[in-house]
Protein backbone atom coordinates (compact mmCIF):
# COMPACT_ATOMS: atom_id res chain seq x y z
CA UNK A 1 0.00 0.00 0.00
CA UNK A 2 0.88 3.52 -0.98
CA UNK A 3 1.14 5.66 2.35
CA UNK A 4 -1.30 8.92 2.03
CA UNK A 5 1.89 10.96 1.83
CA UNK A 6 3.59 9.07 -0.84
CA UNK A 7 0.15 9.51 -3.20
CA UNK A 8 0.29 13.09 -2.20
CA UNK A 9 3.95 13.64 -3.49
CA UNK A 10 3.17 11.63 -6.69
CA UNK A 11 0.21 13.72 -7.45
CA UNK A 12 2.54 16.67 -7.26
CA UNK A 13 5.16 15.42 -9.56
CA UNK A 14 2.46 14.22 -11.97
CA UNK A 15 1.41 17.33 -12.21
CA UNK A 16 4.44 19.12 -12.17
CA UNK A 17 5.06 17.07 -15.54
CA UNK A 18 1.17 18.22 -16.68
CA UNK A 19 1.84 21.94 -16.37
CA UNK A 20 3.98 22.55 -19.28
CA UNK A 21 1.94 20.44 -21.63
CA UNK A 22 0.25 23.79 -22.99
CA UNK A 23 1.02 25.92 -25.13
CA UNK A 24 2.97 23.05 -27.04
CA UNK A 25 2.48 24.86 -30.57
CA UNK A 26 -0.08 27.45 -32.06
CA UNK A 27 -2.07 24.31 -32.97
CA UNK A 28 -2.07 22.32 -29.65
CA UNK A 29 -2.64 25.54 -27.83
CA UNK A 30 -5.79 26.17 -29.07
CA UNK A 31 -7.16 22.88 -27.85
CA UNK A 32 -5.65 22.51 -24.33
CA UNK A 33 -7.42 23.74 -21.77
CA UNK A 34 -6.21 25.37 -18.57
CA UNK A 35 -5.79 23.62 -15.62
CA UNK A 36 -8.42 23.60 -13.14
CA UNK A 37 -8.28 26.54 -10.59
CA UNK A 38 -8.64 24.91 -7.10
CA UNK A 39 -6.45 22.80 -8.14
CA UNK A 40 -3.77 24.86 -8.78
CA UNK A 41 -3.95 26.68 -5.85
CA UNK A 42 -3.79 23.45 -4.18
CA UNK A 43 -0.67 22.46 -5.66
CA UNK A 44 1.36 25.22 -5.61
CA UNK A 45 1.55 25.82 -1.75
CA UNK A 46 5.51 25.09 -0.39
CA UNK A 47 9.24 24.79 -1.60
CA UNK A 48 9.09 21.49 -2.74
CA UNK A 49 5.75 22.35 -5.69
CA UNK A 50 8.50 24.64 -7.37
CA UNK A 51 11.24 22.28 -7.04
CA UNK A 52 8.68 19.24 -8.72
CA UNK A 53 8.00 21.43 -11.37
CA UNK A 54 11.33 22.64 -12.18
CA UNK A 55 12.65 19.16 -12.61
CA UNK A 56 9.87 19.20 -14.84
CA UNK A 57 11.50 21.89 -16.94
CA UNK A 58 14.49 19.88 -17.38
CA UNK A 59 12.09 16.71 -18.05
CA UNK A 60 10.94 18.43 -21.22
CA UNK A 61 14.06 19.60 -22.30
CA UNK A 62 15.64 16.44 -22.51
CA UNK A 63 12.93 14.79 -24.39
CA UNK A 64 13.75 12.94 -27.56
CA UNK A 65 11.90 15.92 -29.62
CA UNK A 66 14.11 18.78 -27.79
CA UNK A 67 17.73 16.85 -28.34
CA UNK A 68 16.79 15.65 -32.04
CA UNK A 69 16.15 19.58 -33.21
CA UNK A 70 19.18 20.55 -31.53
CA UNK A 71 21.05 18.51 -33.44
CA UNK A 72 19.12 18.43 -36.81
CA UNK A 73 18.68 21.93 -36.38
CA UNK A 74 21.82 23.39 -36.08
CA UNK A 75 23.74 20.65 -37.94
CA UNK A 76 22.17 18.73 -40.60
CA UNK A 77 22.08 21.69 -43.30
CA UNK A 78 25.97 22.31 -42.85
CA UNK A 79 29.22 20.87 -44.65
CA UNK A 80 29.53 18.29 -42.33
CA UNK A 81 26.75 16.19 -42.71
CA UNK A 82 25.79 13.41 -45.52
CA UNK A 83 23.34 10.98 -45.70
CA UNK A 84 24.52 7.61 -43.89
CA UNK A 85 22.87 4.13 -43.65
CA UNK A 86 18.78 3.96 -44.04
CA UNK A 87 18.47 7.65 -43.70
CA UNK A 88 14.46 8.58 -43.83
CA UNK A 89 13.49 10.33 -46.27
CA UNK A 90 12.78 13.42 -43.85
CA UNK A 91 16.33 13.73 -43.44
CA UNK A 92 17.13 12.51 -47.14
CA UNK A 93 15.12 15.54 -48.55
CA UNK A 94 17.05 18.25 -46.07
CA UNK A 95 20.08 16.73 -47.41
CA UNK A 96 19.29 17.67 -50.53
CA UNK A 97 18.10 20.97 -49.74
CA UNK A 98 14.29 20.70 -49.40
CA UNK A 99 12.64 21.50 -46.94
CA UNK A 100 8.99 21.82 -47.35
CA UNK A 101 6.17 23.27 -44.83
CA UNK A 102 5.43 19.80 -44.00
CA UNK A 103 8.71 18.29 -42.80
CA UNK A 104 8.70 17.08 -39.43
CA UNK A 105 11.71 19.56 -38.21
CA UNK A 106 9.33 22.59 -38.80
CA UNK A 107 7.02 21.31 -35.91
CA UNK A 108 8.26 23.56 -32.52
CA UNK A 109 6.25 21.96 -29.99
CA UNK A 110 8.71 20.47 -27.60
CA UNK A 111 10.75 23.86 -27.05
CA UNK A 112 7.58 25.80 -26.60
CA UNK A 113 6.46 23.04 -24.24
CA UNK A 114 9.49 23.78 -22.16
CA UNK A 115 8.90 27.68 -22.66
CA UNK A 116 5.15 27.00 -21.11
CA UNK A 117 6.75 25.31 -18.33
CA UNK A 118 9.48 27.43 -17.45
CA UNK A 119 6.84 30.79 -17.54
CA UNK A 120 4.25 28.45 -15.48
CA UNK A 121 6.92 28.18 -12.84
CA UNK A 122 7.76 32.13 -13.03
CA UNK A 123 4.80 33.06 -12.38
CA UNK A 124 3.81 30.75 -9.31
CA UNK A 125 7.18 30.40 -7.76
CA UNK A 126 6.98 33.93 -6.00
CA UNK A 127 3.73 33.44 -4.98
CA UNK A 128 5.20 30.38 -3.44
CA UNK A 129 7.82 32.32 -1.45
CA UNK A 130 5.07 34.48 0.29
CA UNK A 131 3.36 31.52 2.09
CA UNK A 132 6.43 28.76 2.39
CA UNK A 133 8.44 30.59 5.82
CA UNK A 134 10.89 27.26 4.57
CA UNK A 135 11.21 28.85 0.55
CA UNK A 136 13.48 32.03 1.01
CA UNK A 137 13.97 34.82 -1.39
CA UNK A 138 16.98 34.12 -2.67
CA UNK A 139 16.10 30.50 -3.70
CA UNK A 140 13.40 31.74 -5.48
CA UNK A 141 15.49 34.16 -7.21
CA UNK A 142 17.80 31.02 -7.99
CA UNK A 143 14.41 29.26 -8.86
CA UNK A 144 13.75 32.16 -11.45
CA UNK A 145 17.11 32.69 -12.52
CA UNK A 146 17.33 28.97 -13.96
CA UNK A 147 14.01 28.57 -15.76
CA UNK A 148 14.62 31.69 -17.19
CA UNK A 149 17.84 30.80 -18.62
CA UNK A 150 16.39 27.60 -19.72
CA UNK A 151 13.27 29.55 -21.01
CA UNK A 152 15.41 31.87 -23.35
CA UNK A 153 17.64 28.97 -24.35
CA UNK A 154 14.50 27.64 -25.73
CA UNK A 155 13.70 31.23 -27.45
CA UNK A 156 17.93 31.25 -28.83
CA UNK A 157 17.15 28.19 -30.80
CA UNK A 158 14.05 28.89 -32.25
CA UNK A 159 15.08 32.32 -33.54
CA UNK A 160 18.22 30.79 -34.83
CA UNK A 161 15.84 28.00 -36.59
CA UNK A 162 12.87 30.19 -37.99
CA UNK A 163 13.91 34.04 -36.71
CA UNK A 164 10.75 35.23 -36.24
CA UNK A 165 8.53 33.12 -33.90
CA UNK A 166 5.78 33.40 -31.48
CA UNK A 167 7.10 35.23 -28.38
CA UNK A 168 4.77 34.54 -24.83
CA UNK A 169 6.22 35.03 -21.62
CA UNK A 170 2.77 34.01 -19.82
CA UNK A 171 2.01 30.72 -19.25
CA UNK A 172 -1.54 29.45 -20.45
CA UNK A 173 -3.72 29.19 -17.60
CA UNK A 174 -6.45 31.62 -18.31
CA UNK A 175 -9.59 30.36 -20.79
CA UNK A 176 -9.24 34.13 -21.72
CA UNK A 177 -6.07 34.14 -22.97
CA UNK A 178 -6.14 34.77 -26.72
CA UNK A 179 -4.04 32.06 -27.85
CA UNK A 180 -3.26 33.18 -31.48
CA UNK A 181 -0.07 35.38 -31.35
CA UNK A 182 2.13 36.57 -34.17
CA UNK A 183 5.71 36.38 -34.77
CA UNK A 184 8.14 38.88 -33.01
CA UNK A 185 11.00 39.90 -34.62
CA UNK A 186 14.62 38.09 -34.10
CA UNK A 187 16.15 41.13 -33.03
CA UNK A 188 13.35 41.90 -30.51
CA UNK A 189 13.31 38.42 -28.78
CA UNK A 190 17.09 38.52 -29.07
CA UNK A 191 17.11 41.85 -27.00
CA UNK A 192 14.34 40.81 -24.71
CA UNK A 193 16.26 37.71 -23.81
CA UNK A 194 19.50 39.32 -22.90
CA UNK A 195 17.81 41.76 -21.03
CA UNK A 196 16.17 38.75 -18.75
CA UNK A 197 19.28 37.08 -18.11
CA UNK A 198 21.13 40.02 -17.43
CA UNK A 199 18.51 40.64 -14.31
CA UNK A 200 18.85 37.43 -13.15
CA UNK A 201 22.56 36.15 -14.01
CA UNK A 202 23.46 36.98 -10.28
CA UNK A 203 20.93 35.03 -8.71
CA UNK A 204 21.49 31.61 -10.43
CA UNK A 205 23.69 29.21 -7.94
CA UNK A 206 27.32 29.68 -8.43
CA UNK A 207 28.20 25.90 -7.31
CA UNK A 208 26.20 23.25 -6.41
CA UNK A 209 26.42 20.59 -3.21
CA UNK A 210 26.16 17.78 -5.58
CA UNK A 211 29.43 18.13 -8.95
CA UNK A 212 26.95 16.50 -11.48
CA UNK A 213 24.32 19.48 -10.99
CA UNK A 214 27.09 22.00 -11.54
CA UNK A 215 27.05 21.01 -15.05
CA UNK A 216 23.86 19.01 -15.27
CA UNK A 217 21.74 22.49 -14.18
CA UNK A 218 21.87 25.90 -15.36
CA UNK A 219 24.66 28.06 -13.14
CA UNK A 220 26.25 31.30 -13.59
CA UNK A 221 28.43 30.03 -15.76
CA UNK A 222 25.84 28.24 -17.65
CA UNK A 223 24.28 31.98 -18.29
CA UNK A 224 27.50 33.96 -18.92
CA UNK A 225 27.92 31.10 -21.85
CA UNK A 226 24.28 31.72 -23.16
CA UNK A 227 24.98 35.44 -22.70
CA UNK A 228 28.13 35.37 -24.75
CA UNK A 229 26.82 33.25 -27.41
CA UNK A 230 23.88 36.11 -27.49
CA UNK A 231 25.79 39.10 -27.86
CA UNK A 232 28.06 37.58 -30.39
CA UNK A 233 24.68 37.43 -32.31
CA UNK A 234 24.08 40.51 -31.45
CA UNK A 235 27.28 41.68 -32.82
CA UNK A 236 28.25 42.91 -29.33
CA UNK A 237 30.92 41.94 -29.01
CA UNK A 238 32.37 44.08 -26.03
CA UNK A 239 29.90 42.29 -23.72
CA UNK A 240 30.49 38.91 -25.64
CA UNK A 241 34.20 39.10 -24.42
CA UNK A 242 33.02 40.11 -21.01
CA UNK A 243 31.22 37.13 -20.55
CA UNK A 244 33.29 34.66 -22.11
CA UNK A 245 36.25 36.05 -20.03
CA UNK A 246 33.97 35.28 -16.86
CA UNK A 247 33.90 31.77 -17.76
CA UNK A 248 37.36 31.40 -18.54
CA UNK A 249 38.19 33.52 -15.32
CA UNK A 250 36.07 31.38 -13.17
CA UNK A 251 37.87 28.01 -15.13
CA UNK A 252 41.50 29.32 -14.73
CA UNK A 253 40.80 29.88 -10.66
CA UNK A 254 38.94 26.57 -10.73
CA UNK A 255 42.22 24.91 -12.20
CA UNK A 256 43.71 26.57 -8.89
CA UNK A 257 42.20 23.49 -6.64
CA UNK A 258 41.68 20.95 -9.74
CA UNK A 259 45.15 21.03 -11.38
CA UNK A 260 46.46 18.49 -8.70
CA UNK A 261 43.37 15.66 -9.11
CA UNK A 262 44.88 12.72 -10.63
CA UNK A 263 41.29 12.49 -12.25
CA UNK A 264 41.52 15.09 -14.27
CA UNK A 265 44.36 15.27 -16.27
CA UNK A 266 43.84 19.15 -16.40
CA UNK A 267 46.99 21.00 -18.40
CA UNK A 268 47.38 24.66 -18.90
CA UNK A 269 47.31 25.62 -22.62
CA UNK A 270 49.29 28.90 -22.81
CA UNK A 271 47.13 29.88 -19.64
CA UNK A 272 44.38 28.16 -20.58
CA UNK A 273 43.42 25.01 -18.56
CA UNK A 274 42.03 22.12 -20.18
CA UNK A 275 41.86 18.08 -20.33
CA UNK A 276 44.88 16.81 -21.63
CA UNK A 277 44.39 14.37 -24.66
CA UNK A 278 47.59 12.66 -23.35
CA UNK A 279 46.33 9.18 -21.73
CA UNK A 280 49.74 7.56 -20.96
CA UNK A 281 52.59 8.37 -22.67
CA UNK A 282 52.29 9.15 -26.63
CA UNK A 283 48.48 7.28 -26.35
CA UNK A 284 45.65 9.76 -26.56
CA UNK A 285 41.91 9.73 -25.77
CA UNK A 286 41.81 11.31 -22.50
CA UNK A 287 40.21 14.74 -22.88
CA UNK A 288 37.26 12.92 -25.35
CA UNK A 289 36.60 10.28 -22.93
CA UNK A 290 36.06 12.78 -19.64
CA UNK A 291 34.17 15.36 -22.15
CA UNK A 292 31.57 12.52 -24.75
CA UNK A 293 32.25 9.17 -22.83
CA UNK A 294 32.21 9.80 -18.80
CA UNK A 295 30.33 13.29 -19.00
CA UNK A 296 30.54 15.96 -16.30
CA UNK A 297 34.11 16.77 -17.14
CA UNK A 298 35.95 20.14 -16.16
CA UNK A 299 35.16 21.94 -19.44
CA UNK A 300 31.56 21.53 -19.49
CA UNK A 301 29.13 24.47 -18.51
CA UNK A 302 25.98 22.87 -19.16
CA UNK A 303 24.83 19.77 -20.59
CA UNK A 304 21.65 17.40 -20.75
CA UNK A 305 22.21 15.00 -18.33
CA UNK A 306 20.91 11.31 -19.02
CA UNK A 307 20.79 8.76 -16.07
CA UNK A 308 19.99 5.07 -16.43
CA UNK A 309 16.83 4.18 -14.54
CA UNK A 310 15.70 8.12 -15.05
CA UNK A 311 13.54 7.43 -17.67
CA UNK A 312 14.90 9.73 -20.06
CA UNK A 313 17.14 8.46 -22.92
CA UNK A 314 19.40 10.29 -25.57
CA UNK A 315 17.68 8.49 -28.88
CA UNK A 316 19.11 10.61 -31.20
CA UNK A 317 22.82 9.36 -30.59
CA UNK A 318 22.25 5.45 -32.01
CA UNK A 319 20.26 6.40 -34.39
CA UNK A 320 21.85 9.03 -36.56
CA UNK A 321 25.39 8.78 -35.55
CA UNK A 322 25.24 5.68 -34.31
CA UNK A 323 26.08 2.25 -31.59
CA UNK A 324 28.01 -0.59 -30.33
CA UNK A 325 25.24 -2.72 -32.54
CA UNK A 326 24.91 -0.32 -35.28
CA UNK A 327 28.14 1.26 -36.38
CA UNK A 328 26.77 3.82 -39.30
CA UNK A 329 24.02 5.89 -38.07
CA UNK A 330 21.47 7.50 -40.16
CA UNK A 331 23.91 10.18 -40.67
CA UNK A 332 27.71 10.51 -42.01
CA UNK A 333 30.71 12.93 -41.99
CA UNK A 334 31.15 14.85 -45.42
CA UNK A 335 33.62 12.93 -47.07
CA UNK A 336 35.89 15.85 -47.22
CA UNK A 337 35.93 15.65 -43.29
CA UNK A 338 37.85 12.22 -43.56
CA UNK A 339 39.98 11.88 -46.96
CA UNK A 340 43.87 12.25 -47.23
CA UNK A 341 44.05 12.88 -43.54
CA UNK A 342 46.95 10.21 -43.61
CA UNK A 343 48.97 11.44 -46.39
CA UNK A 344 48.18 15.36 -44.98
CA UNK A 345 46.92 16.57 -47.18
CA UNK A 346 43.08 17.18 -45.74
CA UNK A 347 42.19 20.67 -45.75
CA UNK A 348 40.53 20.56 -42.33
CA UNK A 349 42.48 18.19 -40.41
CA UNK A 350 46.48 17.38 -39.67
CA UNK A 351 46.92 14.09 -39.48
CA UNK A 352 48.38 14.87 -35.83
CA UNK A 353 45.30 16.06 -34.84
CA UNK A 354 43.05 13.62 -31.95
CA UNK A 355 39.70 15.14 -33.46
CA UNK A 356 39.44 13.11 -36.43
CA UNK A 357 40.52 9.71 -34.84
CA UNK A 358 37.55 10.31 -31.93
CA UNK A 359 34.79 12.53 -34.17
CA UNK A 360 35.16 9.71 -37.44
CA UNK A 361 35.97 6.64 -38.94
CA UNK A 362 35.80 4.42 -42.62
CA UNK A 363 33.79 1.33 -42.01
CA UNK A 364 34.72 -0.47 -45.25
CA UNK A 365 34.61 2.72 -47.06
CA UNK A 366 30.80 4.25 -45.76
CA UNK A 367 32.24 7.01 -43.48
CA UNK A 368 31.00 6.97 -39.54
CA UNK A 369 30.48 9.73 -36.51
CA UNK A 370 31.76 8.35 -33.76
CA UNK A 371 31.23 11.29 -31.75
CA UNK A 372 29.10 10.55 -28.15
CA UNK A 373 28.65 6.87 -30.01
CA UNK A 374 31.54 6.16 -28.35
CA UNK A 375 31.99 6.20 -24.45
CA UNK A 376 36.13 5.81 -24.79
CA UNK A 377 38.88 5.68 -27.38
CA UNK A 378 42.51 5.45 -27.42
CA UNK A 379 45.18 5.61 -29.88
CA UNK A 380 48.37 6.69 -30.95
CA UNK A 381 48.55 9.48 -33.91
CA UNK A 382 51.68 8.26 -34.92
CA UNK A 383 51.19 4.73 -35.11
CA UNK A 384 48.51 2.58 -38.02
CA UNK A 385 45.94 0.79 -37.05
CA UNK A 386 46.44 1.93 -33.50
CA UNK A 387 43.22 2.86 -32.16
CA UNK A 388 40.74 1.18 -29.69
CA UNK A 389 37.34 2.01 -28.80
CA UNK A 390 34.26 1.60 -26.92
CA UNK A 391 30.66 1.90 -28.17
CA UNK A 392 27.33 2.75 -26.47
CA UNK A 393 25.41 0.14 -26.00
CA UNK A 394 22.69 1.68 -24.40
CA UNK A 395 20.88 5.67 -25.07
CA UNK A 396 22.51 7.61 -22.15
CA UNK A 397 24.80 10.04 -23.98
CA UNK A 398 24.73 13.32 -22.15
CA UNK A 399 24.24 16.06 -25.18
CA UNK A 400 26.77 19.12 -24.01
CA UNK A 401 25.42 22.83 -24.56
CA UNK A 402 28.00 24.86 -23.90
CA UNK A 403 31.73 23.92 -23.27
CA UNK A 404 34.92 25.99 -21.93
CA UNK A 405 36.46 25.35 -25.49
CA UNK A 406 33.37 26.28 -27.57
CA UNK A 407 33.21 30.36 -25.32
CA UNK A 408 37.00 30.10 -25.41
CA UNK A 409 36.19 30.59 -29.41
CA UNK A 410 33.53 32.91 -28.99
CA UNK A 411 35.57 35.24 -27.63
CA UNK A 412 38.38 34.52 -30.73
CA UNK A 413 35.32 35.27 -32.88
CA UNK A 414 34.01 38.34 -31.08
CA UNK A 415 37.98 39.62 -31.00
CA UNK A 416 38.57 39.04 -34.69
CA UNK A 417 35.35 41.26 -35.63
CA UNK A 418 36.53 43.63 -32.78
CA UNK A 419 39.58 44.72 -34.50
CA UNK A 420 37.90 45.02 -38.00
CA UNK A 421 39.44 45.01 -41.02
CA UNK A 422 43.28 45.61 -41.91
CA UNK A 423 43.59 48.14 -44.21
CA UNK A 424 46.24 48.20 -46.66
CA UNK A 425 48.07 45.61 -44.76
CA UNK A 426 49.23 47.80 -42.27
CA UNK A 427 47.86 46.45 -38.85
CA UNK A 428 47.37 49.10 -36.34
CA UNK A 429 48.27 47.74 -32.84
CA UNK A 430 45.71 47.59 -31.72
CA UNK A 431 43.99 45.19 -34.21
CA UNK A 432 47.23 43.48 -33.67
CA UNK A 433 46.37 42.72 -30.25
CA UNK A 434 42.72 41.79 -30.79
CA UNK A 435 44.10 39.33 -33.54
CA UNK A 436 47.07 37.83 -31.10
CA UNK A 437 44.04 37.47 -28.98
CA UNK A 438 42.10 35.75 -30.78
CA UNK A 439 44.83 33.49 -32.55
CA UNK A 440 46.28 32.17 -28.83
CA UNK A 441 42.40 30.57 -28.17
CA UNK A 442 42.36 29.51 -31.33
CA UNK A 443 45.82 27.79 -31.09
CA UNK A 444 45.36 26.53 -27.04
CA UNK A 445 42.49 24.22 -28.39
CA UNK A 446 44.29 23.55 -31.70
CA UNK A 447 47.30 22.72 -29.58
CA UNK A 448 45.40 20.62 -27.06
CA UNK A 449 43.82 18.69 -29.63
CA UNK A 450 47.17 18.04 -31.67
CA UNK A 451 49.19 17.32 -28.32
CA UNK A 452 51.68 20.47 -28.91
CA UNK A 453 53.18 21.02 -25.59
CA UNK A 454 56.02 22.85 -24.24
CA UNK A 455 59.07 22.60 -26.45
CA UNK A 456 57.22 21.34 -30.09
CA UNK A 457 56.68 23.75 -32.66
CA UNK A 458 52.93 25.13 -32.83
CA UNK A 459 52.10 23.96 -36.80
CA UNK A 460 49.61 27.61 -36.32
CA UNK A 461 51.45 30.96 -37.18
CA UNK A 462 50.26 34.25 -36.45
CA UNK A 463 51.56 35.65 -39.70
CA UNK A 464 50.05 33.52 -41.75
CA UNK A 465 46.69 34.60 -40.62
CA UNK A 466 46.97 38.19 -39.60
CA UNK A 467 47.44 39.41 -42.74
CA UNK A 468 43.04 40.51 -42.91
CA UNK A 469 39.86 39.84 -41.27
CA UNK A 470 38.71 37.27 -43.75
CA UNK A 471 41.76 35.10 -42.83
CA UNK A 472 41.60 34.93 -39.19
CA UNK A 473 37.38 34.85 -39.57
CA UNK A 474 38.57 31.90 -41.58
CA UNK A 475 41.05 30.59 -38.77
CA UNK A 476 38.54 30.67 -36.21
CA UNK A 477 35.61 29.44 -37.77
CA UNK A 478 37.71 26.04 -39.13
CA UNK A 479 39.10 25.66 -35.69
CA UNK A 480 35.59 25.88 -34.27
CA UNK A 481 34.35 23.33 -36.72
CA UNK A 482 37.16 20.98 -35.74
CA UNK A 483 36.68 20.90 -32.09
CA UNK A 484 32.79 20.99 -32.15
CA UNK A 485 32.13 18.56 -35.12
CA UNK A 486 28.58 17.21 -35.27
CA UNK A 487 27.55 19.46 -31.94
CA UNK A 488 24.81 20.75 -33.46
CA UNK A 489 26.61 24.21 -33.86
CA UNK A 490 27.94 24.06 -37.20
CA UNK A 491 25.04 25.71 -39.18
CA UNK A 492 24.17 28.17 -36.82
CA UNK A 493 27.81 29.62 -37.09
CA UNK A 494 27.18 29.96 -40.63
CA UNK A 495 24.24 31.59 -40.34
CA UNK A 496 25.78 34.04 -38.12
CA UNK A 497 28.42 34.61 -40.64
CA UNK A 498 25.72 35.27 -43.26
CA UNK A 499 24.31 37.84 -41.15
CA UNK A 500 27.09 39.56 -40.48
CA UNK A 501 27.99 39.94 -44.37
CA UNK A 502 24.76 40.92 -44.46
CA UNK A 503 24.43 38.07 -47.31
CA UNK A 504 24.85 34.02 -48.07
CA UNK A 505 28.19 34.09 -50.14
CA UNK A 506 30.70 32.91 -47.65
CA UNK A 507 28.03 30.64 -45.92
CA UNK A 508 26.81 28.79 -49.65
CA UNK A 509 30.94 28.84 -50.58
CA UNK A 510 31.56 26.72 -47.29
CA UNK A 511 27.72 24.83 -47.29
CA UNK A 512 27.98 23.24 -50.88
CA UNK A 513 31.61 21.66 -50.38
CA UNK A 514 29.84 18.44 -49.11
CA UNK A 515 27.63 18.43 -52.58
CA UNK A 516 29.12 16.37 -55.49
CA UNK A 517 25.99 17.43 -57.47
CA UNK A 518 23.48 20.27 -58.14
CA UNK A 519 25.94 22.76 -56.88
CA UNK A 520 24.17 25.44 -59.08
CA UNK A 521 21.07 24.57 -58.32
CA UNK A 522 21.69 24.87 -54.79
CA UNK A 523 23.05 27.70 -54.88
CA UNK A 524 20.41 29.41 -56.32
CA UNK A 525 18.59 27.67 -53.63
CA UNK A 526 20.48 29.37 -50.95
CA UNK A 527 21.08 32.89 -52.16
CA UNK A 528 18.36 34.36 -50.72
CA UNK A 529 19.06 35.32 -46.76
CA UNK A 530 15.70 33.92 -45.67
CA UNK A 531 16.40 30.81 -46.53
CA UNK A 532 19.23 30.25 -43.99
CA UNK A 533 15.83 30.04 -41.76
CA UNK A 534 13.19 27.16 -41.81
CA UNK A 535 9.27 27.57 -43.24
CA UNK A 536 6.85 27.49 -40.39
CA UNK A 537 4.48 24.31 -40.30
CA UNK A 538 1.58 23.70 -42.25
CA UNK A 539 -0.37 22.85 -39.46
CA UNK A 540 0.63 26.33 -37.68
CA UNK A 541 0.09 28.27 -40.85
CA UNK A 542 -3.71 26.70 -40.61
CA UNK A 543 -3.94 27.17 -37.08
CA UNK A 544 -2.50 30.92 -36.65
CA UNK A 545 -3.54 33.20 -39.39
CA UNK A 546 -1.01 35.74 -37.70
CA UNK A 547 1.75 33.61 -38.65
CA UNK A 548 3.24 34.62 -42.54
CA UNK A 549 5.22 32.55 -44.65
CA UNK A 550 9.05 32.79 -44.85
CA UNK A 551 9.32 34.08 -48.38
CA UNK A 552 11.70 31.41 -49.16
CA UNK A 553 9.46 28.43 -48.91
CA UNK A 554 6.33 30.38 -50.63
CA UNK A 555 4.42 27.33 -52.31
CA UNK A 556 4.43 29.28 -55.48
CA UNK A 557 8.70 30.08 -55.31
CA UNK A 558 9.61 26.88 -53.64
CA UNK A 559 11.02 24.65 -55.94
CA UNK A 560 12.57 20.27 -55.05
CA UNK A 561 16.34 19.68 -56.37
CA UNK A 562 16.39 16.33 -57.16
CA UNK A 563 19.57 13.85 -58.22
Amino acid sequence: MIKEYDMKNLKKIGLACCIGLTLASCSDFLSILPLNDIVLENYWTEKADVDNAVTGCYAALVSSDCITRMAIWGELRSDNIVPGMSTPETETQMLKGNILPTNAYTNWTAFYQVINRCNTVMYYAPKVQTIDPNYTVSELKANLAEVTALRDLCYFYLIRTFSDVPFVTEPSIDDNQNYIVKATSFDEILTSCITDLEQVKEDAVNKYAVETANTGRITRNGIYSILADMYLWKQDYDNSIKYCDKVIDNKIKSYATEKNNPKTKLKLYGKFPLINELVTGSISGNAYGEIFGTGHSFESLFELDFQENQGATNTFVPSFYGSSSNVIGYLSPAEYLIKNISNNTNELFKNTDCRYLESMEDVNGVYAIDKYARISVTFNTAVTNSLNDSRRSTNYANWIIYRLTDVMLMKAEAEVEKAGEVTLNAITPEQKAHYQTAFSLVSAVYNRANNITTGRTDTLVFNTYSASRNSMEDLVLKERQRELLFEGKRWFDLVRLARRDGNNTRLITYAIKKYTENQSALRKKMNSPYSNYFPYSKDELNANSLLKQNPAYNTETTSTITE
